[in-house]
């Protein structure tokens, strides 16, 4: 089978377990993508000096014909394909022993400049982790004489509330899939991920669109994650979880590692708690202690004096009089007490969600 050099890459990058030093040494022994695709098995398994099994002609016709296929649904969807060997390939990544062939993303963000954050935490977000999150991002917003690019893996609780406060904040923000590009999961951050890619941030992932989803993926997608930053911060993890283990790779990728402390007895800080308590991240109280850590330069003091509240129309006014008042409060007492109906009123608490004016809580709750 002839095909471009894009689909042998693809098709090359699809094949599972190889590093990017092992993909130099088997590309120089069989003369380049092609040249692997075209050798014999007894061929390939001279070449390599190991028996060829894994790479057997059979599979190696399997990964073309997808590879094929992929090509197309990129053409189609505009997605953009950067092998390890391109110069735009992430330099952080790059560094990293595991880090995959091949990257597939949707938007434009320069994956080699400035600083990078990347910012993780438990699905089951509480005010306190969610609040710190939307502080850290408005201090770096408007702190940093170079603000960081904001990286998180798009999930439920701190994952969506990092990629949420960057947009608030006018920030580029990367989310980082565990799975390929031709869905969104979950279904609901949809919305979230156009409005991240038309923002100057990016969607990326080294799955592709014929890739299986299941529950590996979503650890195996922690090492981008890790690898991708300058930094990582946990905002709020139990004692396990996703969080800990991209802590405990960003660690071993010799990145600075930060985590939000709290009580003792809280669920979702022990976890934090704990990686502070064994050295594993360093004790993150206030984000100007990040800024100063990573030695990221600060901008100058322009005198201009901030707007402390925004202006609020007639409607979101009526929501913070009814929160004021009343404190957490559902959907439906909020729609009966400033009588407007329910679709119009899920609308535009999304819009003062979006605007750091209100939190919203499990069970459909919404807070100051």
């Amino acid at each position: 089978m002839t095909c471009s050099q894009l689909a042998y890459r693809i098709a090359f990058a699809s094949l599972r377990g190889i590093t990017p030093e092992m993909a130099m040494e088997i590309l120089a022994r069989t003369g380049g993508e092609e040249g692997f695709f075209a050798c014999t098995d007894s061929a390939l398994a001279g070449v390599l000096g190991i028996g060829a099994r894994r790479f057997s002609a059979d599979v190696r016709a399997k990964a073309l014909e997808e590879a094929v296929r992929e090509e197309e649904f990129l053409m189609r969807g505009g997605v953009k394909a950067t092998y390890f060997t391109d110069p735009d390939y992430p330099q952080r990544l790059g560094q990293c022993e595991d880090a995959p062939l091949m990257l597939y993303s949707l938007g434009d963000c320069d994956l080699n400049g400035g600083y990078f954050l990347s910012i993780v935490g438990t699905r089951h977000a509480t005010p306190y982790g969610i609040g710190f999150v939307d502080e850290l991002v408005r201090t770096l917003a408007t702190q940093c004489a170079v603000p960081p690019v904001i990286v998180s893996g798009l999930a439920y609780g701190i994952d969506v509330a990092a990629h949420k406060a960057a947009l608030r904040e006018g920030l580029p923000t990367i989310g980082v899939l565990a799975h390929g590009l031709n869905t969104i999961y979950p279904a609901p951050h949809r919305d979230i991920a156009a409005r991240m890619v038309r923002s100057g941030g990016m969607l990326l992932s080294d799955y592709r669109s014929v890739d299986t989803i299941h529950r590996g993926n979503f650890l195996a997608r922690n090492r981008i994650v890790a690898g991708m930053c300058d930094a990582l911060f946990v905002a709020e993890s139990d004692t396990k979880g996703g969080a800990l283990v991209t802590a405990k790779v960003a660690g071993a990728y010799n990145r600075d590692v930060f985590a939000l402390p709290g009580r003792a007895g809280d669920r979702y800080s022990r976890g934090c708690n704990r990686l502070i308590a064994t050295c594993g991240a360093q004790l993150l109280a206030e984000p100007e202690d990040l800024i100063q850590c990573m030695g990221w330069p600060v901008r100058e003091a322009d005198g201009v004096q901030q707007e402390l509240f925004p202006e609020l129309d007639a409607d979101s006014q009526a929501v913070v009089d009814h929160l004021t008042a009343h404190g957490d409060s559902p959907l439906g007492d909020i729609s009966v007490a400033i009588g407007m109906p329910v679709p119009r009123l899920m609308g535009l608490l999304v819009d003062m969600e979006f605007r750091s004016l209100i939190h919203v809580l499990p069970g459909g709750r919404y807070r100051l």
